[in-house]
């Protein structure tokens, strides 16, 4: 593995354990924590996946608020604190252009696809055609 890419690897590892942590997770911490200028540590970060350190950092913490509308019980709004936005329209804002849909039709629509999976399993299963 090429140095670049060994450095994004750290970079990623690094935005992963601290997700939920906003001081360490601007660019200029991030940068001081692998040992390179912002501006050149971004540049190598862009490089090799095609987004900013910040875009990463916001699509990771949208993505892990999706799981969490289908995973756990918790209210958009506490949702969107933990995900950092400011409000919880600001959350369903950014979470409407990258998703296509409001955080609540996303959690809807993910539990009912999963109600619907599961119950044709029982009922193949119930039905005897299922493989053994």
């Amino acid at each position: 593995m090429d140095e670049k890419k060994k450095l994004v690897s750290k970079i990623i590892d690094y935005v992963e354990v601290n997700l939920s942590a906003p001081e360490r997770l601007n660019v200029e911490e991030i940068a001081r924590h692998a040992g390179y200028s912002r501006f050149h540590l971004n540049r190598m970060f862009s490089e090799v996946t095609g987004c900013t350190i910040h875009r990463y950092v916001k699509e990771r913490r949208l993505s892990e608020a999706a799981r969490k509308l289908i995973m756990e019980e918790d209210s958009i709004s506490r949702i969107a604190q933990v995900a950092l936005y400011q409000s919880q329209q600001a959350f369903t804002l950014e979470f409407k252009k990258v998703y296509g849909c409001t955080p609540m039709t996303y959690r809807k629509a993910r539990i009912n696809r999963e109600i619907r999976r599961k119950e044709v399993i029982v009922n193949h299963s119930i039905s005897g055609r299922c493989a053994a």
